[in-house]
């Protein structure tokens, strides 16, 4: 890996057109081609050099002239890896050679070998040439076989991880980051470091856009411990929350297989200013993933925090090269590394209390009080996972620029925000601290133990488990027994996840392979509402395996069945390698909703939707305003949630939710359950799920081209069909209403066009940038006191 510029030399450029060839020359007769591409880690990497080496190795057609491309330098540059797209801006260095036959020969055997290694850092060839997409039921048995054998080939060695969370309060850096980060005798093999709160401002939030990723990137890359020299492997961001992930030179050869991902668990479950961002790699022979979460805040709000953290371990996924493979979650990882600002609080005391135990040092009382440590108790969280002992005192929340506890009107209680937990063997704490010297928050670092790969004795097991596998193949037909056959899933609600185990035992004499294959003239396995996880897999002989099928009606799976255009129903092909394929049904009730229903629908319905048959919907009598779900959520707001702090921007919680909705759809009970916030995430559930937005598609166009003009955005308002002009006006009108207490709620004109434009005026195509803003001007104008 090229670390600095001293490790890169640039001897000659030759742009590749559509005009360049090679010639072979009178002198001449062999050319060697050495490319020195600059690639980022990753599956994408993986995939451009094994096409690189499927297109350009091998003879050519002037016979004497071979090509072989071996990738020398992985740096993480975006704008070089796009380049590579682009033949007429490719460079390659060339070096003329003339070698004898035999030494052609394996020149380009060893060149195959070292790209192989160099995209995988599997220690076998073979290995890697079993990993590919096209190797199915053999790859699998080989890996389980060396999974089974793995104390044969592995042996732990040390390496140290510095871990290091900051939440930094939205401030630029200020002071030097060294006592934090080069706080160890040793420079450590690995840094990660998390922040949160890089930016607070409303350009971050809503635009993920953000001068500070590059302030604070340069902080850190400043501090680390200067006995070493580091690479920067990768750097992922989601509105505040950033991970960067540093590796030894020395190491870095042993990096692969890296991917990054995000997940917000804002309002809505979208928004980013909570949620986690991860990075995930393979190190020698271990499998690790780094998460850097923010979790909701406020000391009541743990249930909440527990919801964060459950969706951040099922919604954060990570792609596999084989894209037919199902992707990986972090519990799929030999490692796993979770830093961050948790907001779990000390609940129970008062804050004299808190500060007499801190004065006295008595952290050990202080900590039976920690609202995380209790949900650990309880299995509500971070199952499996390990935390060092604390020593010391809570890292928040002080006074700005002090070690002063906070003197504001809310003089929080003291709390150990900022954790840092790990789940896997072999890991063993060096120490656990705060750093009092910065000023805005604190880290804590860890060190661990991970395995390495011993090559020679990965060589003799691999070549052993294939010589029994030539033995057994095609000796047996595969089979499976089954659970059970048909599945029933009773009264399936909008967005209730629903869940049925199928258990499969091979009871074959081989081991064998499933998959849930597509049925004739059907683009997936199974339709929009259903999964099975994992749809495809491998079963040891004898053993077994259990797949969840998973029922969940979301935003576009409930139009066609609030209808009666689409049932719970559908028929799985379960098919064996080599094998037979057997047939699952699935049946079930789904309960019409309000969300995923039309305005015009429910402006039909004078009774809950649930109460209504599909013939009432044909009535003629006269339409109400508006559907009567919405002006029950919007009154609700306007009676208990005016100067509510932070409305529509602080989630709900997931289970308050499912009583509104049931609220809404069977009018029981009479008035809504559920905190403010729960019932004003559930209003925008609500417009988002509408299958025609309050303003039809058929309009967005023209809004965008007069977003600027507000005459001529109401007009376009006044043209609307009858019930989504009404609905539109009503909620501007409540929406000024909010405004109108912004002193209490902190909401303003720019916060609530970001929020509501892109869900009463959405595009029927993925909406870039531009449009977004043009969407939010052209609500603004609706926003302005004195608008009709």
């Amino acid at each position: 890996m090229a670390i600095t510029a001293d490790d890169v030399s640039l001897e000659d450029i030759i742009p590749i057109s559509l005009d360049f060839a090679v010639v072979e020359g009178e002198l001449l007769s062999y050319f060697y081609f050495q490319t020195e591409l600059r690639l980022p880690f990753g599956s994408h990497t993986r995939l451009f050099l094994s096409e690189v080496n499927r297109a350009w190795s091998g003879r050519s057609a002037l016979g004497d002239v071979w090509f072989a491309c071996k990738p020398r330098y992985f740096l993480t540059s975006k704008v070089a890896f796009k380049r590579l797209s682009s033949p007429a801006q490719c460079s390659l260095h060339i070096k003329p050679y003339i070698p004898e036959n035999i030494r052609a020969k394996q020149h380009r055997q060893s060149d195959r070998h070292d790209l192989v290694r160099s995209s995988s850092h599997t220690p076998s060839n073979k290995a890697q040439i079993l990993a590919m997409p096209q190797f199915g039921l053999r790859d699998n048995l080989i890996r389980c076989e060396l999974l089974k054998n793995e104390d044969l080939y592995t042996y732990p060695e040390d390496f140290s991880f510095f871990l290091g969370t900051y939440n930094v309060n939205g401030q630029t850096p200020k002071e030097s980051l060294h006592p934090w980060l080069s706080c160890t005798l040793n420079p450590p093999d690995m840094y990660c470091i998390g922040f949160q709160e890089l930016d607070l401002s409303k350009e971050a939030f809503f635009f993920n856009d953000t001068p500070k990723e590059l302030e604070w990137t340069k902080a850190v890359s400043e501090a680390l411990h200067p006995d070493a020299k580091y690479a920067l492997v990768k750097l992922v961001r989601l509105v505040g929350i950033m991970l960067i992930f540093y590796v030894k030179k020395e190491h870095a050869e042993f990096i692969s297989d890296v991917e990054a991902e995000t997940v917000g668990t804002g309002i809505m479950g979208r928004m980013g200013n909570k949620g986690a961002v991860a990075v995930r790699f393979r190190f020698h022979n271990s499998d690790i993933c780094v998460v850097n979460s923010h979790l909701a805040a406020h000391i009541e709000e743990y249930e909440r925090r527990n919801q964060d953290y459950k969706e951040i371990c099922s919604r954060l996924q990570f792609r596999q090269l084989d894209p037919s493979q199902p992707p990986l979650t972090i519990m799929k990882h030999d490692v796993i590394l979770w830093i961050g600002d948790l907001n779990y609080r000390i609940s129970e005391l008062d804050v004299s209390n808190v500060k007499e135990l801190i004065g006295k040092k008595d952290f050990e009382t202080l900590y039976s009080y920690d609202q995380l440590k209790r949900q650990i108790n309880e299995e509500a969280v971070f199952v499996g996972f390990v935390e060092g002992d604390i020593a010391f005192q809570p890292t928040y929340k002080y006074d700005t620029g002090s070690d002063k506890w906070d003197t504001s009107e809310k003089c929080r209680v003291p709390a150990w925000c900022d954790r840092i937990l790990w789940r896997g063997k072999n890991i063993v704490q060096q120490h656990y601290q705060s750093h009092m010297a910065l000023k805005t928050s604190d880290h804590k670092p860890v060190s661990s133990l991970i395995k390495r790969v011993n090559p020679e004795a990965y060589k003799k097991t691999f070549e052993e488990i294939v010589r029994n596998i030539d033995k057994m193949e095609n000796e047996c037909i595969p089979s499976v027994t089954l659970s059970k056959r048909e599945f029933h899933f009773k009264d399936v609600k909008y967005m209730q996840h629903h869940a049925q185990t199928l258990s499969l035992f091979n009871d074959g004499q081989v081991p064998c392979q499933f998959e849930f294959i597509q049925k004739p003239n059907e683009p997936t396995y199974c339709k929009p509402w259903l999964t099975a996880n994992p749809p495809k897999g491998f079963i040891a002989q004898g053993g077994s395996v259990d797949i969840e099928l998973e029922v969940f009606v979301n935003r576009s799976t409930a139009p066609e069945l609030n209808s009666g255009k689409e049932q719970i129903e559908d028929i799985l092909v379960l098919h064996l390698e080599r094998g037979k394929d057997y047939f699952i049904s699935v049946i079930g009730n789904y309960l019409p909703s309000c969300y995923g229903s039309s305005i015009h629908s429910l402006c039909q319905l004078r009774e809950p939707i649930q109460d209504m048959s599909q013939e009432t919907l044909l009535n003629t009598e006269k339409p109400l305003d508006i559907p009567k779900e919405l002006w029950m959520m919007v009154d609700h707001l306007f009676r208990n949630a005016l100067k509510q702090e932070d409305i529509f921007q602080q989630p709900g919680l997931r289970s308050e939710f499912a009583e509104i909705r049931d609220c809404l759809d069977t009018g029981i009970p009479d008035s809504l359950p559920g905190s403010n916030h729960s019932v004003a995430e559930a209003l925008l559930l609500f417009l988002d799920a509408l299958p025609e937005p309050v303003v039809p598609y058929s309009f967005y166009q023209q809004c965008l081209e007069i977003c600027s003009n507000a005459s001529q955005c109401e007009k376009v308002i006044s043209m609307l069909p009858q019930c989504h002009k009404n609905v539109f006006n009503y909620l501007a009108a409540f929406l000024r209403e909010l405004l109108k207490n912004s002193a209490s709620n902190r909401l303003d004109v720019n916060i609530l066009a970001t929020i509501f434009a892109s869900l009463l005026l959405r595009s029927p195509t993925k909406q870039d940038l531009a449009e977004k803003r043009k969407t939010q001007e052209f609500f603004q104008h609706f926003l302005a006191q004195g608008s009709s």
